[in-house]
C-alpha cells in the first residue's frame, strides 16, 4: 500500500511539472508570436528598407562642367575622362586596415585618407578619396578588389585647360569642395567630393558651369563591389561660357611680359569688354586643379613672386605720372588752371624747407597744361596739386573709378587707395599734412591703383567720360535648352567734365607719343595716345645711382596707359612692368605691340557669338 501511494505521488508530481512545462512553452510561443508580429507588422518596413540598403548602394554621378570659350569660339577649358576612387564606409569593417592598404598601393598620405573618410555625410554614400588616378593606379585597385571592401573606381570628367598657363588668372581653376564651403548656403545642393571653382571665372560663374549631379542605384556583393546598375538618373552638364577676351591677343600680352613680373590689361572703351588681361608670373591651372600635397601648396603660397596673385586686378601700385591724366582734368574742371595758364619749372618746387624735385633736373621752363602732360613736368603738377588740395584731387580721381572696385566678374578685386583728409584720419588716425598733397599730385605717397583701374581710367578718357564696367563674360549657353543668355555691357556713369576738356586732354596725350616721353609707342599703322609713368618703389637717398647699381627689387615700376586710334578709340591699354624703370622705355613699347596686334586681329576676325 505504501509503495502504491508513493507511485501515485510521484506520478502527480510529474504531471504538475509537465503542466508547468506546457504553460512555459505556451508563454514562450506567445512571446515569440508577439515579437514576430512586432517585427513583421510594426517594424517590417524599417527592416525591409535596411535589407534593401544592405543589397543596393546609391552612387552620385558628377556632372561635366560647362565649356569656356574666347570671343571667337576658341576652346579655353574643357573636360577629359579620368578615374576617381570612392569608398562606402558601410561596407568597411576595418577602416584603419583599408587606410593603410590604399596608402601602400597608391602612395597616398594616410592622414589625407582618414580626413576624407571622416567628412560628415551618410555612411551609405561613397566618399571621394582621390581623383585623377592614373590608368596604372586604377588597374592596381581593380587587381586588389578582394582586399579592398567598399572601394570602387568611377570614370568621371575632369577639368582640363588646353592652353596650359594661358589666361590662367582669368580662367582660374577648380578643386574639391572643402568642409568649410559645404557649410555655406550657396553649396547646399553639393556633397563631399563635388568639384567647384576656386579661382577666377571658374569661381565667379561656378553656379552656371558646375552642372547638377546625377545618381545611380547599384547592386553590390558582400564586399560592397558593384555588380549591376539598377537605376540611373543622369547628371546635367553645366552651362558654357563665352568670354570677351581674344586668346591670341592674350598670349601676345603674356609673351611680352615674359619672365618679368607685371600686368597688361586691354579693354574696349566703348563696351568695357576685356580683350586681354595678362599677369606674370603665372601658374598652370591644370596643376592647381589637382589635389596638392600640403608641401606643394606651401611652396606655391610662399613663393616670393606670388604667382597666384592676379596683378591686373589685385596688384596695388603707385600710379606715378599716369595719375597726371585725371589730375589734368581736375585742374581744368575745378578752374585751378586754364589750358593756357603756365608754370615756371626750374627743376624743383619749394614748399616750406623742402624742395620737391622734377624728374628733369634742369627743369622744363614755362609749361602750360599741354606741355606739362607731353613732357610729364612734375613741377606743374606739384603746383596744381597744392592749389587744389587733396580733397578736390580725391574727388576727381574717384570720378574716374580710382579707389573703387571696377565691378569686374573676378573674385577678390582690390581697390587701391585714393587719399583724402577723411581717409587718412580713418585709416592712419592722423591729420593730413600739406606736403603729402604734393607727392599725391604725381601719383606717389598714399596713392595706389590697380592696372585694371588704370585701363578703365584711360578708357573713360578715350570715351569722352563715359565709363563701362569691365566685362569678362559676353554670353552663357544653357546646355539643356540651347538658349543663349547675353550679358549686356553696363555703363557705370560719366565723369564730370566738359567735352572740351576731354578734347584738350586727348590732344595732349597724342602728343606724348609723337613728341613727348612715349615716342617708343609711336606706331606706323595706328595713332596712339598715352601717358608714361614711373612709380618710385623705395626712397634711395639724395645720391643718384645708375639703374644697374640698384638692386632690382628697389627699382621703379614702369607704367604706360594708352588708347587707339586717337580719332575713334577701340582699345584702351594699361601696362605695369614691376621694377623695370621708366615707363617710356620699358612699358610704352609693350602697349604699342598690344595695340598693333589688336588692330590687325580686328581687321581679320569678326566676333563670333553662338546663336540660340
Amino acid at each position: 500500500m505504501a509503495t502504491s501511494s508513493t507511485h501515485e505521488s510521484e506520478l502527480g508530481e510529474l504531471q504538475r511539472r509537465l503542466m508547468l512545462l506546457r504553460v512555459g512553452l505556451l508563454l514562450v510561443v506567445g512571446l515569440l508570436a508577439v515579437r514576430l508580429w512586432h517585427l513583421q507588422i510594426r517594424e517590417g518596413p524599417y527592416y525591409r528598407d535596411l535589407s534593401e540598403n544592405n543589397r543596393t548602394r546609391s552612387v552620385l554621378l558628377e556632372p561635366a562642367r560647362g565649356l569656356i570659350y574666347d570671343r571667337h569660339g576658341v576652346l579655353l577649358a574643357n573636360n577629359v575622362p579620368s578615374f576617381s576612387l570612392y569608398v562606402t564606409l558601410e561596407d568597411v569593417k576595418d577602416r584603419e586596415g583599408l587606410v593603410q592598404n590604399l596608402a601602400d598601393l597608391l602612395g597616398l598620405d594616410p592622414v589625407m585618407i582618414r580626413k576624407k573618410l571622416a567628412v560628415r555625410g551618410s555612411k551609405m554614400l561613397p566618399k571621394k578619396i582621390k581623383d585623377r588616378l592614373t590608368l596604372r593606379d586604377a588597374t592596381v585597385i581593380e587587381s586588389h578588389r578582394l582586399d579592398l571592401p567598399g572601394v570602387m573606381i568611377q570614370v568621371e570628367s575632369q577639368r582640363n585647360y588646353p592652353g596650359g598657363m594661358a589666361a590662367a588668372h582669368l580662367l582660374g581653376y577648380v578643386g574639391e569642395i572643402s568642409p568649410e564651403q559645404l557649410e555655406k548656403p550657396e553649396f547646399a545642393d553639393l556633397h563631399q567630393g563635388s568639384v567647384v571653382g576656386q579661382y577666377g571665372v571658374e569661381k565667379s560663374f561656378d553656379r552656371h558651369v558646375r552642372g547638377q549631379a546625377g545618381q545611380k542605384s547599384v547592386e553590390v556583393d558582400a564586399l560592397g563591389h558593384e555588380k549591376r546598375t539598377v537605376l540611373v538618373d543622369k547628371p546635367l552638364a553645366g552651362n558654357d561660357l563665352y568670354l570677351t577676351i581674344d586668346i591670341k591677343l592674350q598670349k601676345v600680352a603674356e609673351e611680352l611680359l615674359g619672365e618679368e613680373s607685371g600686368a597688361i590689361v586691354a579693354l574696349d572703351p566703348t563696351s568695357g569688354d576685356v580683350l586681354a588681361m595678362a599677369s606674370r608670373p603665372g601658374f598652370d591651372p591644370n596643376i592647381m586643379s589637382r589635389e596638392l600635397t600640403p608641401k606643394q601648396w606651401v611652396e606655391i603660397v610662399q613663393d616670393e613672386r606670388r604667382p597666384l596673385n592676379n596683378r591686373a586686378s589685385q596688384g596695388q601700385y603707385p600710379p606715378g605720372s599716369t595719375f597726371k591724366v585725371p589730375m589734368a582734368v581736375a585742374a581744368l574742371e575745378s578752374n585751378t588752371m586754364s589750358p593756357s595758364s603756365s608754370v615756371l619749372c626750374t627743376g624743383g618746387y619749394q614748399f616750406g624747407k623742402r624742395i620737391y624735385h622734377d624728374w628733369k633736373a634742369t627743369g622744363h621752363g614755362y609749361v602750360d597744361l599741354h606741355k606739362a602732360l607731353v613732357q610729364s613736368c612734375d613741377v606743374y603738377f606739384y603746383t596744381i596739386g597744392q592749389r587744389m588740395g587733396i580733397d578736390t584731387m580725391a574727388e576727381y580721381a574717384k570720378d574716374f573709378g580710382l579707389g573703387h572696385e571696377t565691378g569686374i566678374e573676378l573674385p577678390s578685386e582690390r581697390v587701391g587707395s585714393i587719399p583724402s583728409t577723411a581717409w587718412k584720419l580713418k585709416v592712419k588716425k592722423e591729420a593730413w599734412l600739406p606736403g603729402e598733397t604734393i607727392s599725391a599730385a604725381i601719383g606717389q605717397g598714399y596713392v595706389t591703383v590697380t592696372p585694371l583701374q588704370m585701363a578703365s581710367m584711360i578708357g573713360t578718357v578715350a570715351n569722352d567720360g563715359v565709363s563701362y564696367r569691365p566685362r569678362l563674360v559676353q554670353a552663357i549657353m544653357d546646355r539643356t535648352t540651347g538658349n543663349l543668355q547675353e550679358m549686356p555691357a553696363v555703363a557705370r556713369g560719366k565723369a564730370h567734365a566738359k567735352p572740351e576738356t576731354f578734347r584738350i586732354i586727348k590732344e595732349a596725350l597724342a602728343a606724348v607719343v609723337t613728341e613727348g616721353t612715349a615716342t617708343r609707342a609711336k606706331s606706323s599703322i595706328v595713332t596712339i595716345g598715352g601717358k608714361t609713368g614711373t612709380a618710385q618703389v623705395a626712397a634711395l637717398g639724395k645720391e643718384k645711382k645708375a639703374e644697374k647699381d640698384i638692386p632690382k627689387k628697389f627699382r621703379d615700376h614702369a607704367w604706360f596707359v594708352a588708347f587707339a586710334p586717337v580719332e575713334a578709340p577701340k582699345i584702351a591699354v594699361a601696362v605695369l612692368a614691376e621694377h623695370m624703370g621708366h615707363g617710356g622705355s620699358a612699358a610704352a613699347p609693350l602697349a604699342k605691340e598690344v595695340i598693333e596686334t589688336y588692330m590687325k586681329l580686328r581687321s581679320q576676325e569678326p566676333v563670333v557669338v553662338p546663336q540660340s
